[in-house]
């Protein structure tokens, strides 16, 4: 893993118990809003996962889990790098920069962990879109979620488009991107962004039950449905048919090959 030194110069911490890995974002001063030097060291923290390592969990230090964006990066009067200066670089520059910026968050949908994110408190715009990078969302009853980037004059654009209207369709999708509207807890449950809701002492609890109820499932197992259940939206049902008898088998050779 990275050492401590370097993720915390990143706003960042992670933890290794066992078969998990939390990840924290650690900026509470600024409600953990996001920098490129956070999603640099989260891409890093993504590609030194350990192997023994089933699940990752995501928190944000403080009263949010994150702000989104740090709006020091909008201000060109602030005399550091921002992300406006994005436009002026070559096109081909500028996408590769955009696609290394959402390589921060891609790699919680690898098929062979499975991710959490315990929300407390705001996830807003980069915030939203990491907490919908996570495979499971718990939240805490205050929490508060929003995509306000099409007010600001730009797009999601790290990654929580998809999960977003695969979680509660186009039209709400649509409604959030475009007005900014903020979603409070229980509507986020009630229209699928979230998987449950408790009141904030319990969120570490909740999510400490969440992982013991998946180890019910084996990894091997495990791996396989999450590959079929990502697909399935986006194969055909002859595909999807055929991904799950090669599913099955690989599941059933494993059993046999390791005495389940």
């Amino acid at each position: 893993m990275i050492d401590a030194a370097t993720l915390h110069r990143a706003g960042l911490r992670a933890e290794l118990a066992g078969d998990v890995l939390s990840v924290t974002l650690d900026r509470p001063e600024t409600h953990n809003a996001q920098t490129p030097a956070m999603w640099s060291a989260l891409t890093s923290i993504g590609r030194a996962v350990p192997g023994n390592v089933r699940f990752v969990v995501v928190r944000g230090t403080g009263p949010s889990f994150s702000s989104g964006l740090d709006t020091a990066l909008l201000a060109p009067a602030s005399g550091i790098a921002h992300i406006d200066g994005n436009a002026a670089l070559p096109e081909a520059e500028g996408l590769a920069l955009v696609a290394e910026y959402q390589s921060a968050f891609s790699w919680l949908t690898r098929p062979d962990i499975v991710s959490v994110a315990a929300i407390q408190g705001h996830a807003i715009g980069a915030g939203f879109q990491l907490a919908l990078a996570c495979d499971l969302r718990i939240a805490a009853d205050d929490a508060s979620l929003a995509m306000p980037e099409g007010t600001h004059g730009l797009v999601p654009d790290l990654g929580g488009t998809r999960p977003l209207v695969r979680a509660i369709g186009y039209p709400r999708a649509l409604e959030l991107c475009l007005t900014g509207r903020r979603v409070g807890a229980d509507e986020a449950r009630l229209s699928g962004l979230v998987n449950l809701v408790v009141p904030r002492p319990d969120l570490d609890a909740a999510v400490a039950d969440c992982l013991s109820a998946l180890r019910a499932t084996s990894r091997t197992t495990s791996t396989e449905i999450k590959a079929l259940l990502s697909a399935a939206l986006s194969q055909t049902a002859e595909q999807q048919l055929a991904s799950e008898r090669e599913g099955q088998l690989r599941v059933l050779k494993d059993g046999l090959q390791n005495g389940d």
